[in-house]
């Protein structure tokens, strides 16, 4: 892979449940086309040699495997609900590789809660060869990691504050119903944007479909696709529907974006 090329790789598009769900015996659930088939939500972003991963979801060690990832150099998380943190025990095999740390990063509220709900990583109470070698790094700002700029993008998911992030062209803003307008401001000429957008009825906490397309029109990134997808969306029959430029994500998605490092410092 080229310096300047940042590669996004979609390693899942599932809503909590993954799908299909466990004793659904809906028609999505019983499909056999691929995209149909949901791990829960989480992306790589490689650049040059480097991994950065986004949530460690409940199937990060069945993700990684099939995509045949080696590496991870930092972990970004959203927020931390289950699906989204609770792969993080999985990150011991990438330790035991590179001998080396890997550094976590989030909200001060949504780092507190991965200390207090895996406190055993932490408190230092088993050997260090049992359990993941992490660094906590509270972020609320863009930070420079690996050459590249990561800017955490406020968001709400019902009454909790999410963080999405920025790195050049794309954009990754999944578990939200509200992008406030300060956060809409840090989200100008996108080439890529990966959105909620959890089913086509209402739900409390998360963009619907009717709501994620109007988003995605208001911020207007050249290619938009939707994630986090619930049993309710049948992916061949659903993506035809969308506007030109939105799709429908899937499991194993990937996407070249061309990035100039110099406005990346």
């Amino acid at each position: 892979m080229q310096a300047d090329t940042l590669k996004i790789t979609i390693l899942g598009s599932g809503t909590s449940t993954g799908i299909p769900v466990i004793g659904c015996h809906c028609a999505v659930c019983h499909s056999d086309h691929p995209h149909n088939q949901r791990t829960r939500c989480s992306t790589l972003l490689s650049y040059g040699k480097y991994n950065i991963l986004i949530d460690t979801s409940t199937d990060l060690r069945q993700q990684a495997l099939r995509e045949d990832i080696h590496r991870i150099d930092a972990v970004f998380y959203t927020h931390s609900h289950a699906d989204h943190l609770h792969g993080i025990d999985d990150l011991r095999g990438f330790n035991l590789r590179s001998k080396k740390p890997i550094p976590l990063y989030g909200s001060k509220q949504t780092l507190s809660t991965v200390r207090n709900s895996f406190s055993y990583i932490f408190d230092k109470s088993e050997p260090a060869s049992y359990i993941p070698q992490l660094e906590l790094h509270p972020v609320n700002k863009s930070i420079e990691l690996f050459n590249l700029k990561m800017t955490p993008i406020p968001m709400l998911h019902g009454k909790m504050e999410t963080f999405g992030y920025r790195c050049g062209p794309f954009a990754y803003l999944t578990d939200c119903n509200n992008i406030p307008p300060t956060s809409l401001t840090l989200l100008n000429d996108l080439e890529l944007l990966v959105l909620d957008g959890l089913r086509f009825t209402p739900h409390n906490t998360h963009f619907n479909i009717p709501q994620a397309v109007k988003m995605a029109q208001k911020i207007g990134a050249k290619q938009t696709v939707l994630t986090h997808l619930s049993h309710e969306v049948d992916h061949p029959v659903h993506d035809l529907e969308l506007p030109d430029g939105i799709n429908l994500a899937y499991d194993g998605q990937q996407f070249n974006l061309q990035i100039n490092p110099a406005i990346m410092k």
